[in-house]
């Protein structure tokens, strides 16, 4: 069932379909707030009230837009929570969350995946900004050129660019780390 089959069953009282929405996009959205936040504990915190926006204010959202209006909302949200953050330092330790390897995968797969990871997440880390972002959307979250546009509030040919200066300064960074196209794969 589509987004927005369970959207309007939602709007028309069906709770269920409210959680299969949660269900469905609970987990990518706070791993999105959380490449923002840098805190899983403060980006489930987020991820539900982005739910709670769209539930309970019940927008009206066009025919294939659930899923951008829901990751535009998260930004929006996480980008208020570093305003206030700033406005109102404080102390907070470090969080230290650790993944259990699959049982699935042979723990030498596990760990060239999760040093893989590791070596990913610190080079998109030192690409700019707009490019982490456009990346993010488009690869890890699957969003088309439409939608990524409609999160980002730019427009489809901004989105190209994006992703071909993101593409190459993210290989740029992972030469310097001694990564090939061939190792990722």
């Amino acid at each position: 069932m589509s987004d927005h089959e369970l959207y309007r069953l939602f709007l028309s009282g069906d709770q269920s379909a409210g959680d299969k929405l949660m269900i469905r996009y609970a987990d990518a959205l706070t791993a999105y707030l959380d490449g923002f936040l840098h805190n899983i504990h403060d980006a489930e915190d987020l991820m539900l009230e982005c739910f709670t926006v769209i539930l309970v204010n019940r927008p009206s959202i066009k025919e294939g837009g659930f899923r951008a209006y829901l990751f535009k909302v998260a930004r929006n949200k996480a980008a208020r929570f570093w305003r206030l953050k700033l406005s109102r330092p404080e102390f907070c330790p470090e969080d230290e969350t650790g993944e259990l390897p699959s049982e699935e995968i042979s723990p030498e797969e596990s760990a060239w995946k999760s040093e893989m990871s590791d070596v990913l997440a610190r080079c998109l880390n030192r690409v700019a900004p707009q490019y982490r972002e456009a990346l993010w959307l488009f690869y890890y979250m699957g969003m088309d050129y439409a939608q990524a546009s409609q999160v980002l509030g730019c427009s489809r040919k901004r989105i190209d660019n994006l992703l071909t200066n993101g593409r190459a300064r993210l290989r740029a960074e992972l030469e310097k780390e001694g990564i090939t196209h061939d190792d990722v794969l």
